[in-house]
């Protein structure tokens, strides 16, 4: 399955970003803890030169703890600041501050040599679609101040919200990049819902999860499902259809209805903590 999503605003909010980095200290980075690396756009390392940067590690309530970690490690590494975050229930919001303040520690220094005092800090908030930058921006701020919905493409254009003394943040819609080197990362972003469902075949897509699933999680759709994982994907999700009851006329399966009953379970975290990449992995690959 061939997976690109690359709309014309998306082209638009790109060259935006270009304009307003100059007046950035910080960049606030939100990927998708299920996904780091796929959910990270290319372009941001580019837009982002000797900029301080700062990575929260979203829906990390989603993800696979241990992974969470050994993500977290992977980024800092590389000279990210690095917060685990679940922006919806507000998991490691209290810590953003701080470290915001350190990641912009020579900033601020550098203001006071200069007679500045308590300019605040201009924060740009980027990711792709349904990484959750809305989401985060109303919580931490403690009200509603951004556009949110679960499906990708709902903030359309910028916006400055002033947070308090010493933090400003600009909002910026989500963007993906023009083509996909990879197909696998196409397909993770599909999983978890940063590509539109309705440009996707989610029957084929629920094969590829359900494979995945059962090399990295064996047991995981059997305790969920009641169901064997042996056999083909195409069985597994027969049984799924079965067992959940999705049948058309004359007791046919539904196999579609069947693939959309996994992906709410998967990306609602009903069937368990699901990491989709992990990093021993891509260090090897790099």
């Amino acid at each position: 399955m061939n997976v690109q999503w690359y709309p014309g605003h998306m082209i638009k909010a790109k060259r935006q970003m270009q304009e307003d980095i100059k007046l950035i200290d910080l960049i606030i980075e939100l990927v998708d803890a299920r996904v780091p690396l796929s959910s990270r756009n290319p372009d941001i390392d580019e837009l982002g030169k000797n900029k301080s940067r700062l990575i929260l590690l979203n829906k990390a309530d989603l993800a696979d703890e241990r992974q969470n970690e050994a993500w977290k490690a992977y980024f800092q590494k590389k000279g990210f600041f690095v917060v685990k975050v679940d922006s919806r229930n507000g998991s490691g919001m209290k810590m953003i501050q701080n470290v915001i303040q350190e990641a912009c520690k020579e900033k601020i220094e550098r203001d006071r040599r200069r007679g500045i005092k308590n300019r605040p800090i201009r924060a740009m908030v980027v990711g792709i679609p349904n990484v959750g930058k809305s989401t985060f921006i109303n919580t931490f701020a403690g009200r509603a101040c951004a556009k949110t919905g679960n499906k990708p493409g709902v903030t359309k254009g910028k916006q400055w919200i002033r947070l308090n003394k010493g933090v400003e943040l600009l909002d910026t819609p989500g963007i993906l990049w023009p083509k996909f080197e990879d197909q696998q990362v196409g397909m993770r972003l599909a999983c978890v819902g940063s590509i539109k469902d309705d440009i996707l075949n989610m029957e084929e897509l629920s094969l590829w999860l359900i494979d995945y699933l059962r090399e990295h999680y064996a047991g995981i759709l059997s305790a969920r499902y009641e169901v064997e994982e042996e056999g083909t994907a195409v069985e597994v999700l027969e049984r799924i259809a079965r067992a959940r009851g999705c049948l058309k006329k004359q007791e046919e399966l539904d196999y579609a209805k069947a693939a959309l009953v996994l992906f709410d379970d998967f990306r609602s975290g009903k069937i368990g903590r699901i990491t989709l990449e992990w990093p021993a992995a891509e260090n090897e690959e790099k």
